[in-house]
Formats: structure tokens, C-alpha cells, sequence
């Protein structure tokens, strides 16, 4: 298969942003369970912003792209999820400055980029019951594939997307250790973490998007595919 142009990321990113949208109440009420109730909202102010913007933004390269969406998310997405996804956001531009398409071990060494910046930025680490608990094995991955030398990328999407539905669960019972979830102790165990499900399921939608059979089957997950 030909390498990931930009034109696929500015279409993940506008599913992206349709996903977000439509589950800004849902992921809120998630985040309530154990948290302030915000996180759809936040990302939904900021993803409103990107969805208007996209049009115009610079797409002279990826990296060009991805580091306004940075910006974007840094300066509307509430919360601590705008340091978070903006510097996701940025450490992915760092890698893909000035390409027009990346390979798959670029993009390998995109989401790696990201994930480390992200864990550096909020001091999470796997098990913490955060985002990081899904990204970190679709980064491992995507660097298995990578180093596989697959030219199968529909294979791989919903390699990733299952990895990422499989954390919802892995971490249900987990009591959160950073965000405002950790502030309630042992009562956010036995609730799915908001940041996990909006991962699993922008990551589902890119597979419908795509084309990519698969079906989704933790309930979470099922309910903000609907």
C-alpha cells in the first residue's frame, strides 16, 4: 500500500472532529462518574474550533497541519486535555515537519513522538488509568507492524482499534492515579475512564470511515458508535 498521505490525515482528523461532536454530552457524562463532568464539553470547544478551521489551515505539509491543530487544541480545549492533546498534537508535527506523506514506521515514530510527549507533559504512565493506557499499546502496535514491514494499513487500523476497546476494560477496575478522577480515590474504580473511550472510539470510527469491518462489544463503546 502507497504511504499515508496528508490528504488521510486531514480526513482522520474531520472524522476526528465529527466523532468528538457528536459524543460531547456522552463523554461528559462519562467523565461525571468519577470526574468534574467537563471532558466532552472541553474537547468538544476545542474540536468545534478545528472542524470551522480545517478548510484553511496551512497544509503545505503534515507536520505544518498538525502543528496548528496543536495550537488550536492548546488554546480552546479546556481543562488539562488541551496540554495533553496539544502536545500530542505537537510532538507528532516534530516528527512529520516537511513531509507530504509518512510510511508506516513514520507514522510509528509520529504516535511514539506523541506518547512520550504526553507522558512527560502529565506525568502519567501506563496503569494510571488515563489516555496513555490506550495510545501506548496502539503505539507498540504500530511499531510491531512497522517492523513487521506490513503493507496491510487497514489490517493495522483495526489492529489499533482493538487494542484500544481492550483497554476500557483492562482498566475498568483500575482506580485512577492522575487527573481529576485521582481526587476521588477508590471511587473512580469500577468506572471506564472518559480519555480511553474517546480514543477506542475515534479510532472505530476511522475504521467505518475506511471501510474496516469491525464490530465494537464493550458497552461503552457500542453506545458512542450508535
Amino acid at each position: 500500500m502507497a504511504d499515508i498521505t496528508l490528504a488521510l490525515f486531514e480526513r482522520a482528523i474531520k472524522t476526528t472532529a465529527t466523532t468528538v461532536l457528536r459524543n460531547e454530552h456522552y463523554f461528559s457524562d462519562l467523565d461525571g462518574l468519577a470526574g468534574d463532568g467537563d471532558f466532552g464539553t472541553s474537547l468538544a470547544t476545542g474540536f468545534r474550533v478545528i472542524d470551522a478551521d480545517l478548510p484553511t489551515i496551512d497544509k503545505s505539509a503534515i507536520g505544518a497541519m498538525l502543528l496548528k491543530i496543536s495550537m488550536l487544541c492548546s488554546k480552546h480545549v479546556g481543562g488539562s486535555s488541551g496540554p495533553i492533546w496539544g502536545t500530542g498534537f505537537m510532538k507528532a508535527a516534530m516528527v512529520s515537519k516537511g513531509k507530504e506523506s509518512v510510511t508506516l514506521t513514520e507514522l510509528a515514530e509520529m504516535i511514539q513522538s506523541a506518547v512520550d510527549g504526553i507522558m512527560a507533559r502529565g506525568g502519567a504512565k501506563l496503569g494510571d488509568k488515563t489516555l496513555l493506557d490506550a495510545l501506548i499499546p496502539i503505539a507498540e502496535t504500530l511499531n510491531a507492524a512497522a517492523a513487521s514491514g506490513t503493507t496491510d494499513h487497514a489490517a493495522v487500523l483495526k489492529n489499533c482499534a482493538d487494542v484500544a476497546e481492550k483497554a476500557i476494560d483492562e482498566t475498568r477496575t483500575l482506580v485512577a492515579h492522575r487527573g481529576r478522577a485521582s481526587q476521588v480515590g477508590e471511587r473512580s474504580a469500577n468506572t471506564p475512564d472518559p480519555g480511553i473511550v474517546a480514543i477506542a472510539t475515534i479510532l472505530q470510527d476511522w475504521c467505518k470511515e475506511w471501510g474496516i469491518a469491525r464490530t465494537p462489544t464493550v458497552a461503552e463503546l457500542l453506545q458512542a458508535t450508535a
